[in-house]
């Protein structure tokens, strides 16, 4: 199978990174590529990388000039960039989206700086697929809860406009089904979202398998979980089908992870759902069927690519060759199992 391509995520050398006490320092963007180029499994090795779009591995208000330099330095180790991920949250660029006037221009703003990379990485020929991530920016949850139609509703306006933004530079956006997002804390309430903006050529969803397993136990909305701890596999299978037949046909970015069902937090980036190696033995999902899931179709829908998300891995894990091995290994086998060519 040659497609879809093979993609390692760049931004776990920064999340939950930083200065604080307490927290690892970055990791260098030049350090992630390298530790990325360096895995092969049967002759077989990354076909690229996705990319966030903030300090320290990237200025979003760099030159063009600049820009074409990172993305010389990326093709140059062999890679493609695919998604962008652009920078919407406080304290980058932009701000919530369920926000006030001024909080919501920045989130737009955020949308425009990723939309301006990313087409001159395209230009560039380094970047030929792959969409602009997005989320909320709201980690208020309970501020959500106070009145959630009509918060859901500001949501969904923001979104409207961010995909107009997105459509008219001959981009995609993806909203990331995270547990941590007010208003895309649940299968559900994701669903409401991506129907109310109604816009699936500019707007689609992405799936992670280790945030989408959270979605099935209702972790921060109990009622809509489809599961209960301790379940069985003859619960945990239907309940899965469900879940994954309401978002697949908005999926248009699909991350191989693997969830050992605890929930996570570091830095600002707090309870969100915890990836851990492939190959941890207390993980609970059986990633490469997990996978068929959501790529049923995945070419219909414009998918060229897949990619690894190992947010939050401590530096030891990431700086581990044997990690990328097992990554790329699990990700090589859901590509046998479900790829096209």
């Amino acid at each position: 199978m040659s497609a879809p391509k093979l993609h390692n995520a760049m931004w776990p050398g920064l999340v939950g990174k930083g200065t604080d006490e307490g927290q690892e320092p970055p990791i260098s963007l030049e350090r992630m590529l390298d530790l990325t180029a360096a895995a092969e499994v049967d002759g077989q090795k990354f076909d690229g990388i996705d990319y966030f779009l903030f300090l320290p591995h990237t200025d979003p208000q760099a030159s063009d000039d600049e820009l074409k330099n990172i993305a010389d330095l990326i093709a140059g180790k062999g890679f493609d960039i695919g998604s962008l991920v652009a920078p919407v949250w406080p304290g980058t660029i932009g701000d919530s989206a369920m926000g006030d006037a001024e909080q919501r221009g920045k989130f737009l703003d955020a949308v425009k700086v990723a939309c301006r990379i990313a087409k001159i990485f395209n230009e560039h020929g380094a970047r030929k697929y792959g969409v602009i991530r997005i989320d909320s920016a709201e980690f208020g949850i309970e501020k959500w809860r106070e009145d959630s139609k009509s918060n859901t509703n500001v949501i969904i306006e923001t979104f409207k406009e961010a995909a107009k933004i997105a459509s008219d530079h001959g981009e995609r956006l993806a909203a990331e089904g995270e547990i941590c997002w007010a208003g895309m804390h649940s299968w559900k309430d994701m669903l409401d979202v991506l129907e109310g903006v109604g816009m699936p050529e500019a707007l689609g969803f992405q799936a992670d398998l280790a945030h989408t397993y959270l979605y099935t136990l209702g972790y921060n909305a109990p009622e809509h979980a489809l599961v209960k701890e301790g379940y069985t596999d003859d619960q945990f299978w239907p309940a899965y089908e469900k879940m994954t037949d309401a978002l697949r046909p908005w999926t248009i970015d699909f991350h191989v992870a693997q969830n050992d069902g605890e929930v996570h937090g570091a830095g600002s980036h707090d309870k969100t759902g915890k990836h851990c190696p492939a190959d941890d033995p207390n993980g609970k999902l059986d990633i490469t069927k997990c996978s068929g899931y959501w790529l049923k179709d995945a070419s219909n829908r414009g998918i060229k690519h897949i990619c690894w998300d190992g947010c939050m891995f401590p530096n030891s894990t990431l700086e581990n060759p044997e990690t990328w091995n097992t990554i790329l290994k699990s990700m090589i086998e859901v590509r046998e199992a479900h790829g096209w060519n």
